[in-house]
């Protein structure tokens, strides 16, 4: 399947159904590790896989296990690339890396997408997410080309990490005048009827285990190096603010 028509059907699943967005980091001893965003839409493969088949064709015959970067699928759209400003260009640029991964299987009622990449510092991820909203602007369309839909990343903050092995934050700022333009939008109350039943969970590996965190509903592993939160996508969308919070860690 060519990877532009596997971006457009994961927008399909991200758009129709409930999903299950998970925001992993791992953090190592030395200040780096690996951020990720795992996106489960296997429930719309469970409720209509054989509609969702015919729409796909002949590739819905066969188990998808896919595996690319995002430099590969700018390097397919060069020309269109080199037409957006340099801001846009130098914007794209810092996702060139991460990889994308599917597995579908219409027998198995499976539709899981990974977005991935390494960091050696967690710093380095800052406003990481909003950059996916970048990506519209090499479809004309506006919707299909960013993996988890066109809204994800976009809504309407500044989002930072900070870990300096005694504490670790997460915190996003809302941009207010954007936060106003967005709620003016005609098309609003539908982008929270499809999302209304879908959940975005924060999930942080870190290498030390952890004292306190600022968040009454997080829960533990049982080493205490793992902090697990999980919210309403509407949340993440509407009210990023509230998925900000401080980890403290043992000495």
């Amino acid at each position: 399947m060519k990877l532009y028509k596997l971006l457009s059907f994961s927008f399909l699943i991200a758009t129709l159904t409930s999903c299950t967005f998970t925001e992993n980091i791992y953090i190592n001893d030395n200040g780096a590790g690996k951020f990720s965003v795992d996106m489960d839409g296997s429930s719309l493969m469970a409720m209509a896989g054989d509609q969702i088949g015919s729409q796909m064709g002949a590739d819905a015959k066969k188990d998808i296990d896919s595996t690319f970067t995002f430099k590969q699928l700018f390097d397919a759209k060069k020309d269109s690339i080199a037409k957006l400003s340099p801001e846009t260009q130098k914007e794209l640029k810092k996702i060139e890396n991460f990889v994308v991964h599917t597995k579908m299987s219409n027998e198995k009622k499976e539709f899981l997408m990974t977005f991935s990449t390494d960091f050696k510092n967690v710093n380095e991820l800052q406003d990481i997410l909003q950059t996916m909203s970048t990506l519209q602007k090499l479809d004309k369309g506006g919707s299909s080309t960013s993996p988890f839909g066109s809204n994800f990343g976009n809504n309407n903050s500044k989002l930072s990490y900070n870990y300096d092995g005694k504490k670790f934050t997460r915190k996003a700022i809302i941009e207010k005048q954007k936060a106003e333009e967005k709620a003016a939008d005609p098309n609003q109350d539908m982008s929270k009827m499809v999302f209304a039943s879908s959940s975005y969970i924060l999930k942080y590996h870190f290498p030390k285990k952890i004292k306190k965190v600022s968040n009454p509903n997080a829960l533990f592993s049982e080493d205490r190096k793992t902090v697990t939160i999980q919210y309403p996508f509407t949340d993440y969308m509407e009210n990023p603010d509230k998925l900000n919070f401080d980890v403290e860690f043992e000495k």
